[in-house]
């Protein structure tokens, strides 16, 4: 729909970091807390239910009605007792197909001399006869400075590039990230993104000029990311498959983010967190909250 004729997307203030700002200031208003940097080492569950997190610095925080897990199945399963996991739950999570993963090209370059004209998203197919979803075919392209300035420095534009869950994680499993055989192959398969993104933006852009050059490859997904495999999610098939709902076996334990219905995608993670957090409330504050909006 992007792409009709008189289509349009709407974009958020100040980019998808306006979002984040946003949730931020409201769960603080309502006294939550959020910490950073806090890897969570397991899932505490005692007398059969979830009722905490222990992080790897040592520290323990107690769940006051539950425990909310957004890692991927495979992950959050990761971070359970094996002994109280039954063996049906994690077959299930175990035999469930992943999609591939990413690459990543994150440019930084000078304006001047780039068309005045230049769009925010772009699809670059190389070959519609193999399908969008075919190795080093596809290459979606963001360039959102040009609709938020100030996600970029005075005069500058910001891009990102990336093959959307096209790219397998068995051509990178094993490699040392410090080793020349990953640095050739980051170059060998980010190639395919450079002639996109020169293709998208126009002659106007130089690689020798860019000013920053990153490139994320599946193990840069699995680390940064947290991401098993550094996938993009399940691979459920439409009409075939269906997502998980969000509770679990385990009492007080939920799940939400895109191993749950009702996907894949910032529109339904961000739908199965409002889910689970419904389902943690009281039939009268859902009330409230009705009459607060009117309806």
């Amino acid at each position: 729909e992007w792409y009709k004729p008189g289509g349009c997307l709407e974009y958020p203030l100040d980019g998808a970091a306006g979002i984040v700002d946003a949730l931020v200031r409201g769960l603080k208003k309502f006294g939550g807390r959020i910490y950073l940097q806090s890897h969570v080492e397991k899932i505490v569950v005692e007398n059969e239910r979830a009722i905490g997190v222990k992080l790897r610095s040592g520290q323990f925080i107690r769940a006051k009605k539950a425990v909310v897990s957004n890692a991927s199945m495979w992950d959050t399963l990761k971070l359970l007792p094996q002994e109280v996991v039954s063996k049906s739950y994690s077959d299930t999570i175990n035999t469930t197909r992943r999609c591939e993963s990413f690459m990543h090209l994150h440019l930084g370059f000078d304006a001047e001399g780039i068309r005045s004209d230049l769009g925010i998203h772009h699809i670059v197919v190389n070959d519609w006869e193999r399908g969008v979803d075919a190795d080093q075919n596809v290459v979606l392209i963001s360039v959102p400075s040009v609709l938020t300035p100030n996600l970029a420095p005075i005069g500058k534009h910001v891009l990102h590039a990336y093959l959307p869950g096209t790219e397998p994680f068995e051509l990178w499993e094993g490699l040392d990230r410090r080793s020349a055989e990953y640095k050739n192959l980051k170059d060998q398969r980010s190639e395919i993104m450079w002639r996109a993104v020169e293709r998208a933006v126009g002659t106007g852009l130089s690689r020798e000029k860019c000013e920053v050059k990153l490139v994320g490859s599946p193990l840069t997904h699995q680390r940064f990311l947290r991401r098993n495999r550094g996938t993009y999610g399940p691979a459920m098939q439409a009409g075939k498959d269906t997502f998980p709902g969000h509770s679990t076996p385990i009492p007080h334990l939920y799940c939400c983010g895109d191993s749950t219905f009702p996907g894949i995608g910032v529109p339904a993670v961000a739908a199965s967190g409002a889910i689970v957090a419904n389902s943690l409330v009281s039939v009268s504050q859902h009330t409230q909250l009705l009459d607060a909006i009117g309806i």
